[in-house]
């Protein structure tokens, strides 16, 4: 990214980069008197670490982007191929690992069974595998922690019930033997005991819950310690917008998600987040105002 900046012709020192594998030199960075602004994208641990080291000087505003566990709800009148499409891709894209990936899914229990075939259809159909063969949806994940991470939610929802109903793929039995793979995995029967449905995934997970109305889809949207985006899936925009009004979350989609638009704020609620960025609103972050109060000199 250095690089390119530099070549687009940026001013010499207008960007600047390292590396650091301490917290201590960051702490030092933060507190630099030179330093009036930080934006952190990371974990909620690493976000109030930020904001503690951050709180000794008055002059230091943070702006953080943290945890998500995005919830997506389906309503009832759903084209279910069509949703179930969307869904796969908003889980699955960059192997689940994006701040605005769908790591819960809702759905009405009128069609439950059948949106579950459909989302395996679309599964089914996947290729897991290197992510420079254009064939391919879905790559590694980031690191081998990472993979344990995923495995460790996943087994913790088997054991207290959940049902893996991923459908047969060969790809996802045999991935590249090089670079940390895990295949996406389709779970049903999960419910809020388990940490797939509270803790941030950040893999090719699809936890499904059976809901039996708007009500008991919102408030189980709600219970979250995060509120990044959230997303409805329905025919009924109107209802779709007033049921986007209730959810605790900084971007509601309707029939839509993992979609940041440059004209919306991005923000995030909760342990999310605060501050903003994108929009005239993300501008504003990095201004500070300032009045120019002048009396003409009297003649």
């Amino acid at each position: 990214m250095h690089e390119v900046f530099t070549e687009a012709g940026a001013p010499k020192d207008v960007v600047q980069y390292f590396h650091c594998g301490d917290f201590a030199t960051i702490e030092k960075l933060v507190r630099a008197p030179e330093i009036q602004l930080v934006c952190f994208t990371g974990s909620v641990a690493g976000g109030l670490a930020v904001q503690k080291a951050a709180s000794d000087e008055v002059k230091t505003r943070v702006g953080l982007e943290l945890g998500g566990k995005d919830p997506a709800y389906i309503r009832s009148d759903v084209d279910l191929d069509w949703a179930a499409e969307e869904i796969v891709d908003g889980a699955i894209f960059n192997s689940g690992q994006s701040c605005c990936s769908i790591e819960r899914v809702y759905v009405d229990e009128k069609i439950h069974d059948k949106f579950v075939e459909a989302v395996q259809k679309v599964l089914a159909n996947y290729k897991l595998g290197d992510p420079f063969d254009k064939n391919t949806h879905v790559g590694p994940v980031v690191s081998k922690r990472s993979v344990e991470t995923i495995q460790s939610h996943i087994e913790d929802a088997v054991s207290k019930g959940a049902k893996n109903v991923t459908p047969d793929n060969a790809t996802f039995k045999n991935p590249p033997a090089d670079g940390n793979y895990i295949a996406p995995t389709l779970l049903i029967n999960v419910d809020h005991d388990m940490t797939v449905m509270k803790d941030e995934t950040f893999g090719p997970v699809i936890p499904i819950m059976k809901v039996k109305d708007d009500a008991e889809a919102i408030k189980l949207m709600n219970d979250s310690e995060f509120g990044l985006t959230a997303s409805i899936w329905t025919k009924d925009a109107q209802k779709g917008d007033e049921i986007a009004d209730e959810v605790d979350a900084g971007t509601v989609f309707v029939n839509r998600c993992d979609f940041p638009s440059p004209d919306l704020a991005w923000v995030g609620i909760k342990n999310s987040g605060k501050g903003q960025t994108l929009s005239k609103y993300g501008f504003d972050q990095f201004s500070k105002l300032k009045s120019y109060h002048i009396k003409a000199y009297p003649k």
